[in-house]
């Protein structure tokens, strides 16, 4: 399976005033949603992640795709409009190979992501929330699973609830070391999907892990981990590996 790291530098401004004219509602993930779609195709580059400095005007874009950065440049170049190209620096673009070759059994690797950890429902659950409120939700409804555990009666904590979501999606292609996985931010997010409103965690993890599966770990990348994966959720963005804590 062909892998490859795409790193591509960003204009924040621009991209806000992208949306604007467009009338995208203010949801990061959405905005880009549509801005890679139309600049590069559905889904050629996914699963992302934008990474911005505090009050930087310029991000970093990083993403997996099945080209390379010459092939991804001389595609969307074809259909580039003037408004696309004040967003994105595709002479800035470049990349890196992922193979599945680059992995071997036993390897351990440090990762950052930024995940949704949800579940949906298969049965109705009722009880109280994290600030006392009674609550009643229908089968099939995508809730927190930290919230899902504790209106089954389950006590965890958030950290280590979403680390099991986290671990439960790896396998069988990795296993985490729980020693060096840590939930690095968490905060609560309302996003826009097929024009609902959607409420739900926005978690940040970094953590080490080991291969187990090469080829699955591969074909993992590419995928994403968890829902949400086509609005910058669910890239695993490889590092050295981790401290333990």
């Amino acid at each position: 399976m062909n892998v490859h790291l795409i790193e591509m530098p960003l204009s924040i401004r621009a991209l806000h005033l992208w949306a604007g004219a467009r009338k995208i509602p203010a949801d990061e993930g959405l905005i880009l949603h549509h801005l890679l779609g139309e600049t590069f195709g559905p889904a050629v580059l996914q699963p992302f992640r934008l990474m911005v400095a505090p009050r930087a005007q310029d991000g970093t874009l990083y993403a997996y795709a099945a080209d390379e950065a010459d092939g991804l440049r001389l595609s969307a170049m074809a259909t580039l409009t003037p408004a696309n190209a004040e967003v994105v620096s595709l002479d800035r673009m470049r990349s890196l190979p992922r193979a599945g070759e680059s992995w071997s059994v036993g390897q351990r690797l440090g990762f950052d992501i930024r995940l949704r950890p949800v579940v949906r429902l298969g049965e109705p659950l009722t009880g109280q929330d994290e600030s006392g409120k009674e609550i009643s939700i229908s089968k099939g409804a995508e809730i927190d699973a930290f919230l899902a555990s504790r209106l089954r009666g389950t006590q965890v904590t958030r950290e280590a609830r979403y680390i099991e979501w986290l671990s439960e999606r790896l396998a069988p292609a990795a296993e985490l070391d729980l020693t060096a996985t840590r939930l690095a931010s968490f905060s609560r997010l309302q996003v826009r999907r097929n024009g609902k409103k959607l409420e739900g965690p926005d978690a940040v993890v970094h953590g080490t892990l080991t291969v187990t599966d090469p080829l699955a770990f591969s074909e993992m990348l590419a995928r994403g981990i968890g829902r949400h994966r086509t609005y910058g959720y669910g890239m695993l963005l490889l590092r050295p590996p981790q401290r333990s804590r």
